[in-house]
């Protein structure tokens, strides 16, 4: 059932009680995670923090935990699955569900005595369930709600115990479903106008308490800045050669586009020697109307939303970042293939970017992420190059081989639907084919070489005005199912599948019938 007071039948309920947080791997749930939290640590609830990456996982932490508790919180988990038919509880667990996945199984919303839904009610479809035809439709397609963080941060406001740590925190949990690019631009604006009367109010209340910047104080603005991937922590030319709208918008994996781009610099009147250095290192001079001079050239060049409504936090003096830095860096550190990790020692590193108490750890994810962009970059330009996106009837696909480089980066989901988002991006600014610059694009790419699998990503056409609802979900259900191909659909998004390797072409003919 959806749960109407937050604070009286969820926070007040659980105040008293041992919790197990099961927290789902993206960076909302892990910035929803810190919110509750610090709720926890303020008023002592007795909690146990559970990290799960799929369904298998959340099954297991569930088995491994149920005789010690009676409460599980679950985060960006768990509403879209019938969770009762799944984990088999008892009568006594009670399971409450903050998540952002879409649509929300009905037997959750009608189940009154142990699932308690922590979902805002606009976000979905809530009463018009009752009717056959609009729930066949309401169920084909998957979708995100509104941030986890958000709906957190909600609750400490409610409870008068909110800070601006958890302001930041639920700012970085919308900021990163628009970069993973889970909900709609206008649901971005608005939810972006939601946090910036919080920010407001937060900034008059500590008006009085510190007039002077001191050296661990914490200042959040509401900026307008800009679609330039960490240019503060970076040259700002690797900046523009590495983020999706400029590199797109030059189509800088040609000759032509790397011109276009030098012109682009002469044009804003900007030194080689100057953008191609440490942005801190950049002149002053230079910097103090940077954005202003980006932008007027980049009008010029047709790329005319350069600057997006976000925030930036300022820690003491020198240390001051935007929230799509931090989205990156912490997603970097979730999905790091650097040494031979757990799963559970990159989340543990992950949340902690998150604290300002660790600006290392959190400039050791920016350097990871850096990495990450230039090799979503040099692979996006070889699969242009080498023409590796086929056009399938109804839909693109693209295969990373096994020997591509970085293909190790890409068998993580984040960095696979990253790399999808991009490349589709960047063929629909290459193709001079007008079908193909509305299909959308299924991409695959090893997962698991000793086991032969590979991970499979689905994504929806490329547009602006997008309602980012997809439905491969449950075109990969029945096309696995018409085709008993050994598939593995673990992820909570329902668009990212597993596949045995060689049940890979069956597999893809059964896509092509059921969505021509």
């Amino acid at each position: 059932m959806f749960i109407s007071d937050i604070r009286k039948e969820f926070y007040e309920v659980v105040a008293n009680q041992r919790v197990a947080l099961l927290v789902s791997s993206d960076i909302d749930a892990l910035c929803a995670c810190k919110i509750l939290q610090a709720l926890f640590h303020c008023d002592q609830v007795q909690y146990t923090l559970v990290p799960v990456t799929g369904w298998q996982d959340l099954g297991t932490a569930f088995l491994e935990h149920k005789e010690q508790f009676r409460y599980f919180v679950l985060i960006n988990c768990g509403a879209n699955v019938d969770l009762l038919e799944m984990l088999q509880p008892d009568d006594d667990s009670i399971f409450f569900i903050c998540d952002t996945h879409r649509p929300v199984d009905v037997v959750n919303v009608y189940n009154d005595t142990q699932i308690k839904l922590l979902i805002k009610q606009d976000d979905d479809l809530g009463k018009t369930l009752l009717r056959r035809e609009i729930l066949f439709d309401y169920e084909q397609y998957e979708y995100h709600g509104t941030s986890a963080a958000m709906m957190f941060f909600e609750l400490a406001w409610v409870l008068t115990k909110d800070t601006k740590d958890m302001l930041w925190w639920a700012i970085i949990g919308l900021t990163d479903q628009w970069v993973h690019d889970k909900i709609t631009h206008m649901k971005y604006v608005t939810d972006i106008a939601t946090m910036q009367r919080h920010v407001s109010r937060h900034n008059h209340r500590n008006e009085d308490e510190e007039n002077s910047l001191s050296i661990d104080c914490m200042r959040i603005s509401f900026e307008y800045d800009l679609r330039l991937t960490l240019y503060q922590h970076w040259t700002l030319y690797e900046s523009i050669c590495n983020s999706c709208y400029t590199s797109c918008s030059f189509k800088l994996w040609t000759l032509n586009g790397q011109k276009k781009l030098q012109e682009f610099l002469a044009d804003m009147g900007l030194p080689l020697k100057q953008v191609r250095q440490k942005f801190n290192s950049m002149d002053m001079t230079i910097k103090e109307n940077l954005r202003d001079v980006i932008e007027e050239a980049s009008n010029k060049y047709g790329m005319k939303d350069i600057r997006i409504q976000t925030f930036g936090v300022h820690f003491g003096f020198k240390n001051r970042f935007l929230a799509s830095d931090m989205v990156h860096a912490t997603a970097a550190l979730l999905e790091s293939t650097e040494k031979d990790e757990s799963d559970s020692d990159n989340f543990i590193k992950a949340l902690d970017s998150l604290s300002r108490s660790n600006l290392d750890r959190l400039h050791s994810g920016i350097e990871l992420a850096k990495k990450k962009l230039i090799a979503i970059q040099q692979t996006v330009a070889s699969c242009i190059c080498t023409n590796l996106i086929l056009s399938q009837g109804p839909f693109l696909y693209c295969y990373l081989m096994e020997g591509t480089p970085d293909v190790k980066l890409f068998s993580k989901p984040m960095a696979l639907t990253l790399l999808c988002k991009y490349l589709l991006k960047a063929f629909v600014h290459s193709t001079r084919n007008k079908r193909c610059k509305l299909l959308p694009l299924i991409m695959a790419a090893p997962k698991d070489v000793e086991k032969g699998t590979v991970i499979v990503v689905g994504i929806t056409p490329e547009s602006e005005t997008s309602d980012k609802k997809n439905f491969f979900g449950r075109a990969f259900e029945k096309a696995s199912e018409s085709t008993s191909s050994r598939t593995l659909h673990d992820n909570f998004d329902t668009s990212i599948i597993e596949l045995k390797t060689e049940d890979r072409s069956k597999f893809l003919d059964a896509l092509i019938t059921l969505l021509s």
